[in-house]
């Protein structure tokens, strides 16, 4: 019998909320979409929050109620302009706003928010939430969780593939065309995050269309070796990061260093940052060779990005993950469906080996509308 998941997602991006509707029997199918933009004034607070600074706590519980009652919206937006009714949805899988994530720390936390009690009660469909915690308390990094979907997805016997989710932050999935090995990941770096940062300084734009403002530009030798040495770059595996590492004020710790820059080259420099990060990740992969790279995310949207990275992968193909059969804009709100039917299943959502978790484990908790 099919069941019906619906996942959602809102990115490090920072925009708004991906929702999707999948249906399994048993592979994932992707039945109806719906993107629901923040308002402004609270995508200038969940900015702000990913930044250390003053009254968090009540600007955090605020975003938490204010973000959850989206989550129903969207959830119940994208159900009407499906004519699914809630009674036919297993559960929501959300994944909530990254406001923190530190698993560097001594003691290592990292924290979701969109509050799932409200997402339960406005909706009437049962919610699993905070998927990443139970990761992290089994000694993971609780990131990246997407290539165990990955994995369930993507895998194609005979064939080394690469899946790379250019995001805030961008991710890689290793899938060994030998059925015999197990799944690899990790966060390799900054994705879009520092492209849509330096937009919004330079354009007054939320990113950089096609990368047009990088492409005018030239790439700066200097700042880029100074911006790929950070000690991020060379961290073996298992490993995960945030738009708070890779910040604004990293970028501009970098830039006082290398002088009057035109924003332009910063743009070029910005891109060849996140294009190298990833094809150095690649190229370091053991086993592989030439494996073909597929990209989904924001990233796949930027062509300038894009051309880069299959500059610096010649061995390699380079193509969205749409050419797979699954579009690459809404795969990771697909994860979070497929991991909430994992949870209900009580089956392992996570990989340990891409984690750095102890063992494989049941993601989630379950939240119940009464």
């Amino acid at each position: 019998m099919p069941e019906l998941f619906v996942g959602t997602l809102s990115g490090t991006s920072v925009d708004g909320i991906d929702a999707a509707l999948v249906r399994f029997s048993p592979a994932p199918a992707l039945v109806a979409s719906h993107s629901l933009k923040f308002p402004e004034d609270l995508r200038q607070d969940l900015l702000a929050l990913g930044v250390p600074g003053a009254n968090e706590i009540d600007r955090l519980g605020q975003a938490d109620g204010r973000l959850g009652r989206l989550f129903a919206q969207a959830v119940n937006e994208l159900l009407r302009q499906a004519g699914v009714a809630p009674g036919e949805i297993a559960a929501i899988g959300s994944h909530g706003q990254t406001i923190r994530h530190r698993p560097a720390l001594a003691s290592p936390f990292t924290l979701q928010i969109g509050d799932p009690n409200i997402i339960a009660t406005e909706t009437g469909i049962p919610v699993v939430a905070d998927f990443r915690r139970k990761d992290l308390a089994l000694g993971g990094q609780g990131a990246p969780l997407v290539p165990a979907f990955h994995d369930a997805v993507f895998r194609h016997a005979g064939t080394d593939r690469v899946i790379v989710n250019i995001g805030g932050i961008a991710n890689l999935t290793v899938l060994s065309g030998n059925a015999a090995r197990p799944v690899l990941g990790f966060d390799t770096g900054p994705g879009n995050t520092l492209l849509d940062g330096w937009s919004r300084r330079c354009l007054h734009e939320p990113m950089d269309r096609d990368g047009a403002l990088a492409a005018r530009g030239r790439v700066q030798a200097g700042l880029l070796s100074a911006l790929i040495g950070d000690p991020y770059f060379r961290q073996p595996p298992p490993k995960s990061t945030g738009p708070e590492y890779f910040s604004a004020d990293w970028l501009q710790r970098q830039l006082a260093a290398a002088g009057d820059l035109a924003p332009a080259d910063v743009q070029a420099t910005l891109l060849a940052l996140t294009a190298r990060s990833i094809a150095d990740a690649i190229r370091q992969l053991p086993g592989l060779a030439r494996p073909a790279v597929y990209v989904c995310g924001g990233g796949a949207h930027n062509g300038a990005l894009m051309r880069a990275l299959q500059d610096s992968l010649p061995g390699s193909t380079v193509a969205p993950t749409d050419t797979l059969g699954l579009p690459g804009d809404w795969i990771e709100a697909m994860a979070f469906a497929w991991l909430a039917r994992q949870r209900l299943h009580e089956k392992p959502g996570n990989s340990p080996l891409v984690t750095g978790a102890t063992r494989p484990a049941v993601l989630g908790g379950l939240w119940l509308p009464r």
